[in-house]
């Protein structure tokens, strides 16, 4: 049940006949896990957070950096040293006191990515590399969790929603290893596509509307443009296929 603050605190959302109490409600229940703190992590844990998501679970190994600060937007100058899930929760405990958070200093291995989603409905894809990715996706399949992928790299991003058992993961979409590099972003960029998440987390929640699943939404700023590829759920695919190649 809501209670009367949070009546009034969700009241634009619990408006919209999609959403009302039942919708709001739903959300309270809800139990989110945001890999990653940084660029796509902040807007997509600040819209959730503000949304009335019951529980987040925010995890991230690193310290906040000067260079951050263009497009992490939960990290200000004075947080430069500190932890970024500890500087990240400080800000999102004063944005909305009745979300419960969480704040786990890991990085995410293959040994202990099991436990970190151990209890969470949905995962979120904050990352900044495609191994961790994968061990996400991986993850997220065994453990039948929804899964929101988002990927940034300039004035570029892409976005994708996986339903385990239902749709193509994200290893039908990407194939081998990317070499791990220091790439360009300017702030905005991670800012739509971590709000494209927090949406589709939202949605998938409440049951309203079409999903991202079987299709990546590329997003070209300089262009302004929004284009939606298909995606066939590959039968051979090492994390969510049925079949196996032929050596």
């Amino acid at each position: 049940m809501l209670t009367a603050d949070e009546r009034e605190r969700y009241d634009r959302q619990i408006m919209l006949r999609e959403i009302g109490e039942e919708g709001q409600e739903k959300l309270k229940r809800a139990s989110v896990f945001i890999a990653g703190a940084g660029g796509l992590g902040s807007p997509a844990a600040i819209y959730l957070t503000a949304a009335g998501i019951g529980r987040i679970r925010l995890v991230d190994h690193d310290r906040v950096d000067r260079s951050n600060l263009n497009r992490q937007i939960l990290h200000w100058n004075n947080d430069i040293g500190r932890s970024k899930v500890d500087s990240a929760i400080e800000k999102l405990k004063k944005l909305n006191p009745e979300v419960q958070l969480e704040a786990v200093n890991e990085t995410i291995t293959e040994a202990n990515l099991a436990q970190l989603v151990a209890g969470s409905d949905l995962i979120v894809d904050a990352m900044d590399n495609l191994e961790t990715r994968y061990l996400l996706n991986k993850a997220a399949l065994d453990n039948d969790i929804p899964f929101f992928h988002g990927a940034i790299y300039g004035f570029e991003g892409r976005a994708m929603t996986i339903i385990p058992g239902k749709t193509a993961c994200l290893r039908c979409v990407y194939r081998g290893v990317m070499p791990e590099e220091k790439f360009p972003v300017i702030g905005v960029t991670p800012a739509v596509i971590g709000c494209i998440q927090a949406t589709e987390v939202i949605k998938y929640i409440v049951g309203i509307g079409e999903l991202l699943t079987d299709k990546l939404l590329n997003y070209d700023a300089l262009n302004m443009e929004f284009t939606e590829f298909k995606v066939k759920k590959d039968p051979y695919c090492e994390h969510c296929g049925h079949m196996k190649r032929k050596e």
